[in-house]
């Protein structure tokens, strides 16, 4: 899992970068949650979804917003971190000038930013958004929302009240044309402590789906 530096709004940006065997691999990014209250890109969440991309043969990039570990610059309150986030996937498209398709994945904080960057960016094809602050931050700008994708919740989420993310779910189903998969796990917090498992086996029920021939290659071992 190799240790990349790349070239930020604000200076470098620290990341790890798993490159796929195939050279025409789709990509996927991963965004961590809130920079001031411990967010990393090695939280276990956004780890839990990096391998889960990289075992259906993702190349996978997850990296710290400015002022998170070797990263350089101060927090800016979601508008840097959005910059951030697009010099990272600019640096993944650069290395897989052939992928097919396109994915973000983000958790709480990063599930803002990458639903922002999804509006920003057409080729972005899907997305996993794990408790979604839809109770903290703005979420209107998805009028429409351009993708369709999977939302996934804890039942006994403290931070993120489940009916604040079931209001975002419904505005967002019913928008022609966009499918949302949610996902609403039992037992579950914020961080998902002990339920791991669970976000686990979602996502991969969700890969399979949308990614057949990926998930048959990463069964194959291939």
């Amino acid at each position: 899992m190799p240790e990349i530096i790349m070239n930020g709004p604000e200076g470098r940006l620290e990341g790890r970068y798993q490159q796929a065997s195939s050279p025409n691999a789709p990509i996927a990014l991963m965004l961590h949650p809130h920079p001031q209250h411990g967010g990393t890109m090695n939280n276990k969440v956004v780890y839990t979804l990096y391998q889960c991309f990289q075992q259906r043969g993702f190349s996978v990039l997850r990296f710290n917003f400015r002022g998170v570990g070797r990263s350089q610059g101060k927090f800016d309150r979601g508008e840097g971190e959005l910059s951030d986030a697009a010099a990272a996937l600019d640096w993944l498209q650069t290395w897989n000038p052939n992928a097919p398709q396109c994915w973000i994945a983000g958790f709480s904080f990063g599930a803002w930013i990458g639903m922002q960057l999804l509006m920003r960016r057409p080729e972005i094809s899907g997305f996993i958004s794990v408790a979604p602050p839809a109770n903290i931050y703005d979420f209107s700008f998805l009028a429409p929302c351009p993708s369709s994708g999977l939302v996934i919740q804890g039942d006994q989420d403290s931070v993120v009240p489940q009916e604040s993310v079931q209001k975002l779910v419904t505005k967002l189903t019913h928008q022609r044309g966009i499918k949302i998969d949610y996902q609403i796990v039992p037992g579950a917090s914020h961080f998902f402590t002990e339920h791991l498992d669970d976000l686990t086996r979602i996502t991969n029920t969700y890969l399979d789906d949308a990614l057949p021939e990926a998930a048959a290659k990463a069964r194959a071992g291939k």
